[in-house]
């Protein structure tokens, strides 16, 4: 009978031969390695001199105990030290079956798909902070301890890019606002029994989330010296193209205090008109409906009275894709699929195609709800 190992349609653990036998390969950590390097530099006895004349010989068990010790030490104390896995797909179970058994959680999908390369790309930047954002709203107590220091450390990196690249910081700081809110709640409400870890260490995380508000309060702007053509000397029409293409409100709002030009162009009744149909249905402007001075429907104001009580459309460059046929969670990636026609995940369905369906920040959190 052929060995099966803990799922048999994905490929498991990497196991490497040794002399005592067969091992399965831990996460690899270059942190980690480094530490390794040198503990292995030390031959099979270890002398510990204390005094001038007592010394304590350490057997190679010891030895290897004390490295052991070293690497749970090094894991706790350095948070910026990755052991996670970084794959493009997964395979969501929400039973057991014979050939596996257990159950994927949101914590586990979070450390093992690859987000920390999610948030370099622009198209899939949006997707991976409104899904921390989500996360950090009611989730948080949800995630294993390691999924929480994962999540923070993706964060870490998402507020430096936004430091050095200055892109979407009014998005990093609706993140932090919400998840600062609860981390309150939580630590003052509710206690540290809903929390993983020390009191102490999640009080530093909130110190460390304000510290980060601070600085986004204080990010300058680095103006572009250009001598070429800039968005000033494009006609009206293509302007008002550019501005027909935004989905969101406040991109309207701060691409109009540019220039006057775009400021006149930001206030036109009929492109705050479009906005509100793409958004919401009918019934709800009738609920909502706000007239102006001069009789007229004020449809910018409508815009955000609407966005009070209702959801917005959700549009992202990138999103994560799951399989029906499958099950299988995964990043798609494009340049892949247009040369060599991969589907970016090993489906056996006839038509892939037809089996992937994109997956929203809400829909991915609700695909781990049992």
């Amino acid at each position: 009978m052929p060995f099966l190992g803990q799922d048999w349609r994905s490929p498991g653990w990497r196991w490497v031969k040794t002399e005592d036998g067969w091992k399965r390969c831990e996460p690899f950590s270059p942190a980690l390695e480094d530490g390794n390097n040198q503990l292995n530099d030390i031959s099979h006895t270890v002398i510990l001199t204390g005094d001038d004349e007592d010394e304590e010989i350490y057997s190679t068990e010891d030895c290897e105990f004390a490295a052991k010790k070293r690497k749970k030490d090094h894991f706790r104390n350095n948070t910026d030290s990755q052991c996670f896995y970084r794959e493009k797909w997964i395979y969501v179970h929400k039973e057991s079956t014979r050939e596996r058994h257990g159950y994927c959680t949101l914590g586990e999908a979070f450390n093992r798909l690859d987000f920390s390369s999610a948030i370099q790309d622009i198209r899939r930047f949006n997707y991976v902070v409104k899904l921390l954002q989500l996360i950090a709203k009611s989730q948080l107590t949800s995630l294993s301890g390691a999924a929480q220091k994962n999540y923070f450390n993706i964060l870490d990196k998402i507020v430096r890019k936004v430091m050095e690249d200055q892109y979407n910081p009014r998005l990093i700081k609706d993140l932090l606002q919400d998840l600062s809110s609860t981390l309150c709640i939580l630590i003052r409400g509710v206690g540290k029994s809903v929390l993983v870890g020390n009191i102490n260490i999640w009080i530093c995380r909130l110190e460390t989330i304000l510290l980060w508000q601070q600085q986004l309060k204080n990010l300058q702007m680095n103006k572009q010296v250009n001598n070429g053509l800039t968005l000033s000397d494009l006609p009206l029409h293509m302007l008002n193209n550019i501005l027909y293409r935004f989905s969101d409100g406040w991109d309207i709002i701060t691409l109009g205090q540019v220039t006057p030009t775009l400021y006149m162009l930001s206030e036109d009744r009929q492109l705050w008109k479009k906005l509100c149909q793409y958004h919401f249905a009918e019934k709800q402007f009738c609920r909502h409906l706000i007239p102006s001075e001069k009789g007229h429907i004020d449809w910018k104001l409508m815009y955000f009275a609407l966005q009070k009580y209702y959801p917005i459309k959700e549009q992202y460059g990138d999103t994560l894709h799951f399989c029906r046929h499958c099950s299988i969670l995964f990043w798609k990636d494009y340049h892949l699929a247009f040369l060599l026609q991969d589907t970016g995940h090993p489906c056996t369905a006839s038509d892939p195609n037809n089996c992937l369906m994109p997956v929203s920040p809400q829909h991915f959190i609700d695909l781990f709800k049992f």
